[in-house]
């Protein structure tokens, strides 16, 4: 048998085998213990370091958390999708990620060609896996912001929302097509329900803009510093200090936007809305040939039309109108390129009319935006247009509206004050005039190159309130 034992065995009695085993075990412990003494005197291999993530890696998690990414990152990780999508056409995540990294990289480039290769991976994901395929829609939804089609991301956001009413990234999305459409009590709702299910950075940041559309400057400051230090990543830290620089410059708070400015782009090189707000600050300041630098590498790298329109009327106080011409021309240019990605850039091209072109055309593009999406920036545009375009009476209900805290003009910026100021002097309410004139100076005495110059000009024109004599009362 295999148990058996070959030849006689000698048994021993229990105590004799303990005596004759202890020595052995004392040795071996003695043992033990030398060898110990001696690794304890040896040097220590230091820890391994953990390997830090990659480009990509990082980008997926921001993608996946809907938090700003850096943009080496999203170039790898739309390579690998791309990869994972031609080998495995039926991935429906790899589609729906893919997506949102295109999405991501138009919004981040200014470079609306990219939307409608968004657009095609998030329908193919949904074609792959038509049923609750909630990245795919709340991809949608972000694509749909981007183009600022605020109608279309609000269906697809309620979509992804009814799906999975406790996925949390879904709330910034709705948060912001709202925002778009002008419905700022329900923008304000869906922040509640977002606090209650997710704390962090990237909430904080969307806390930030719902408090400063509401005019709660202080309170979005503070958040955007929580948010700033509390965020992971450079690319998502230098965004949320964009935006204190941008809170900060509507303030008129110059050296605290530099500063935050310039921290943005230390962070992320590839910050170029930090390097467009340098531009503006620095042109408020006096440093002109300093702005005029920032203006041109931001637009160099991120042509976006806001930043050619302001470029250009800085060159046009500069006395420079060829110069100022050149950057309207790349203006229309990029709203051309923005239509044909499926993105809306009409509001920027009809301020653009209102003031160095058409007014009446402005009127016309931006009552056909004012339908689609009526929120506050709309208003305060069209009411402008509309002033240019002599028709004073009209503008002054859209110039309300941009600037009644109910109605989400709670932010009250000096642009927009100063066009109802403007407004009203026109229609001859001198005393509301003088009134909101003075407040967009108080507010930010340097908000545009050309609008600050002419709103001291017409504050001036104004004067004081006439000294007029309060009647006596008749002893009641």
């Amino acid at each position: 048998m295999e148990n058996q034992q070959e030849g006689p065995v000698r048994r021993e009695s229990g105590s004799k085998r303990r005596v004759r085993s202890r020595p052995v075990l004392l040795a071996s412990v003695a043992g033990c213990a030398v060898l110990g003494g001696v690794l304890v005197l040896l040097p220590r291999e230091p820890p391994a370091a953990p390997v830090p993530p990659s480009p990509g890696a990082l980008a997926l998690a921001a993608v996946g958390s809907g938090v700003p990414a850096s943009l080496p990152g999203l170039a790898e990780l739309v390579d690998e999708r791309e990869k994972a999508v031609r080998t495995r056409p039926g991935d429906a995540t790899s589609w729906a990620v893919l997506g949102a990294a295109y999405t991501e990289r138009g919004r981040r480039l200014a470079d609306p060609a990219y939307y409608p290769r968004a657009e095609k991976a998030l329908r193919m994901s949904l074609k792959v896996r038509p049923q609750r395929n909630t990245r795919a829609l709340a991809g949608l939804a972000a694509l749909s912001n981007a183009r600022r089609d605020f109608r279309a991301a609000r269906r697809w956001g309620e979509a992804a929302l009814k799906l999975e009413p406790r996925r949390w990234t879904t709330y910034p999305l709705l948060i912001d097509a709202y925002t778009g459409l002008g419905e700022h009590k329900a923008a304000k709702r869906t922040l509640d329900r977002l606090t209650e299910l997710r704390s962090g950075p990237a909430v904080l940041a969307r806390a930030a803009a719902v408090y400063r559309d509401r005019g709660w400057r202080e309170d979005a400051a503070a958040a955007l510093a929580d948010a700033a230090a509390g965020a992971r990543a450079p690319a998502e830290r230098a965004a949320y200090l964009e935006r204190a620089g941008q809170l900060a410059w509507e303030r008129g708070d110059f050296d605290v936007a530099l500063r935050h400015f310039r921290e943005a782009v230390r962070l992320d090189p590839d910050q170029r809305a930090a390097q467009a707000g340098q531009g503006r600050v620095l042109a408020a300041l006096g440093r002109t040939t300093e702005a005029l630098h920032a203006y041109r590498a931001a637009l160099a790298k991120q042509p976006c039309p806001r930043y050619a329109l302001e470029l250009g009327e800085l060159y046009e106080s500069l006395g420079m109108p060829e110069a100022a011409r050149v950057q309207y021309g790349l203006l229309r240019e990029r709203v051309r390129r923005a239509a044909a990605g499926g993105a809306d850039e009409e509001l920027v091209l009809g301020r653009f009319e209102a003031d160095h072109g058409d007014p009446t055309a402005a009127v016309r593009r931006l009552r056909a935006q004012w339908k689609r999406q009526p929120g506050t920036d709309v208003a305060d545009a069209l009411g402008w247009a509309l002033y240019r375009a002599g028709e004073p009476g009209e503008a002054l209900r859209f110039a309300l509206r941009a600037t009644h805290p109910e109605r989400g003009g709670g932010v009250r910026d000096a642009l927009s004050m100063y066009h109802l100021g403007a407004i009203e002097r026109e229609l001859e309410r001198y005393g509301a005039a003088r009134r909101h004139l003075a407040e967009a100076l108080r507010i930010n005495p340097h908000f545009s190159p050309l609008h600050a110059q002419a709103a001291r000009e017409a504050s001036q024109a104004l004067g004081e309130p006439p000294d007029v004599e309060v009647p006596e009362m008749d002893g009641h």
